[in-house]
């Protein structure tokens, strides 16, 4: 379970970003196709923080979805995952978005 290391990065990274304050809230972006489960890292968010100056944090996880780009016919599309396929039939697409992971922001008290 990846998500564990994920979740202790996040908190390993907001506690070095505002040392010694009290962290109140935490606002989490996990794209679609990042590969990360957000319910995994909600569950593992109380253990993780537990000791840490985000202990008794909430924490928001913003779902982003996913978007492509064809590069044969020019069309963005909602890809149907985990098959990135154009509705022309071609597979030569860009992504757009939905692959990010990151920290949007940090309430203190």
């Amino acid at each position: 379970m990846h998500e564990l290391a994920i979740t202790e990065s996040v908190v390993a990274a907001v506690a070095q970003r505002v040392p010694g304050a009290r962290v109140t809230s935490v606002r989490l972006e996990i794209g679609a196709m990042s590969g990360v489960v957000a319910d995994s890292v909600r569950f593992c968010f109380d253990l993780v923080t537990e000791g840490t100056s985000l202990e008794g944090a909430s924490l928001e996880i913003v779902e982003s979805a996913a978007r492509c780009l064809c590069r044969t016919c020019a069309a963005e599309f909602a890809p149907d995952w985990p098959i990135l396929l154009c509705a022309c039939g071609s597979a030569d697409v860009a992504v757009l978005s939905g692959q990010d992971l990151r920290v949007l922001s940090v309430q203190v008290a």
